[in-house]
């Protein structure tokens, strides 16, 4: 991975329809033309794909609110969290989420597992610190934890890889997302020292 200082400026568009209003984040400058156009394209994909989810298109929505955070933008690595709110009727509206990390200088995205090593178990070892969070925090489990999925969500800020889960997926409605923090430190060991993770130890 290059570009270690690499920070990129965010530009925003917005998805305008009645009764649906999204904003959509873009990279604006700061990489070469290739991973800027690489980034945006899955930004929109995502972005296009959550809205799917919540139903659209349909005459259902009363209201669609979609928003961004921006997690990470620092050390060649952008990390980001799209929100979709959609209401369409009933006692309230549902939110999905979904996280991106990229390579700022290449515009790779990163799945969960290709922040570590190969062969490193990373699953097993996220799992144990998660579940003595639960037990820590006295979440209120829905059923036996589930563990993480190969297509785990999760985001990167600063010195910190961030595990969620959707709503209802693990606790009731009402404690929202469960987010899980980890500090890169605790999982030195098996991080992958090319990859986004890596450029966060040092």
């Amino acid at each position: 991975m290059n570009g270690q200082t690499l920070m990129l400026p965010i530009s925003v568009s917005q998805i305008a329809e009645p009764n649906i209003k999204i904003n959509v984040p873009a990279v604006a400058g700061g990489t070469n033309e290739e991973a800027r156009e690489k980034i945006n394209a899955t930004i929109v994909e995502e972005t296009r794909a959550l809205m799917k989810d919540q139903g659209y298109p349909s005459d259902d929505i009363q209201e669609m609110d979609g928003t961004f955070e921006i997690k990470n933008n620092q050390r060649g690595v952008l990390s980001l969290s799209l929100l979709n709110y959609a209401f369409t009727g009933g006692a309230h509206g549902n939110t999905l989420q979904k996280s991106l990390t990229f390579d700022a200088a290449t515009g790779r995205s990163y799945s969960l597992d290709e922040l570590f090593k190969p062969d490193s178990d990373y699953a097993e070892r996220l799992d144990s610190i998660i579940r003595a969070q639960i037990k820590a925090r006295d979440l209120p489990l829905l059923g036996e934890y589930p563990g993480i999925t190969e297509d785990q969500d999760y985001y990167i800020a600063d010195k910190a890889l961030v595990i969620y889960f959707p709503l209802y997926a693990i606790v009731p409605y009402a404690w929202g997302f469960p987010y899980f923090p980890i500090s890169v430190y605790e999982i030195e060991d098996i991080i992958d020292e090319e990859g986004p993770l890596g450029h966060m130890l040092y």
